[in-house]
């Protein structure tokens, strides 16, 4: 892998992304938006808000990245830009990296002013590290991009792309511990939650803003969210094709 090829896909990146405001919006203005909903939702179970909130801090940026990446990888092999690129001198590998150091950055920025939306305007207080929670926050958008640039080879159009997300992500939504506490649900569902990694980013976030230590499960948390990242990219650099067809 070269730092200086996987840079230059970042800059790269990053200028398409300027020139782009739809996009641009989509990743930083709605997630602030879809919490201002939510506690107006929530206005009678101000309780409630306060529990979930955290959660959706990571999901909402999980959810974007996803959907954003993985359209966008297919529109560089639809449009010939992936193989022009790969006609060049550059990894495969590079190229993810480069794509995942570019979202990297809009994801501190995008996890930055959700959290500073929610625990300022929106009133949300946690007793855990502002610090960690962001940290999630930022690997689970990043994990979402990963995940959406290993998948998009599943893609042949625009559509097929998005449709992979009720295919992978809502079902992680629905066993992560979101709507229901795993313990309640059946035990091949809780068998499954163990296995996905959305699971093991919604038990970080809600430890990082209940307790201000780090505490084994935490860790174990970080850890896999983590190692999950650049697993994806690597299975990615696999099955990323040049062309649609």
């Amino acid at each position: 892998m070269s730092v200086r090829r996987s840079a230059a896909t970042a800059w790269r990146v990053l200028a398409q992304l300027r020139r782009d405001p739809r996009t641009l919006a989509m990743i930083l203005v709605v997630p602030p938006v879809l919490m201002l909903l939510l506690r107006y939702a929530f206005d009678s179970s101000a309780l409630l808000f306060q529990h979930v909130a955290p959660i959706l801090i990571a999901i909402f940026p999980f959810v974007l990245m996803f959907v954003i990446t993985s359209v966008a990888m297919l529109r560089e092999r639809t449009t010939g830009t992936l193989e022009r690129l790969l006609s060049m001198p550059i990894a495969k590998l590079d190229l993810l990296v480069g794509y995942g150091l570019a979202f990297a950055a809009v994801a501190i920025v995008q996890v930055a002013l959700v959290v500073a939306f929610v625990l300022g305007p929106l009133g949300v207080t946690i007793a855990g590290s502002v610090f960690v929670l962001a940290l999630f926050a930022v690997l689970d958008a990043l994990l979402g991009m990963a995940l959406g640039l290993c998948l998009s080879a599943l893609a042949r159009t625009e559509f097929q792309a998005v449709q992979l997300l009720p295919a992978v992500v809502f079902p992680q939504l629905l066993v992560c511990g979101l709507f229901a506490p795993r313990a309640q649900m059946a035990g091949v569902l809780q068998g499954l939650a163990d296995v996905f990694p959305l699971t093991y980013a919604v038990d970080g976030v809600t430890r990082a803003a209940a307790s201000t230590g780090w505490t084994g499960s935490l860790r174990l948390d970080l850890a896999v969210v983590a190692l999950c990242i650049p697993v994806a990219l690597g299975l990615g650099a696999l099955t990323l094709q040049r062309r649609t067809g």
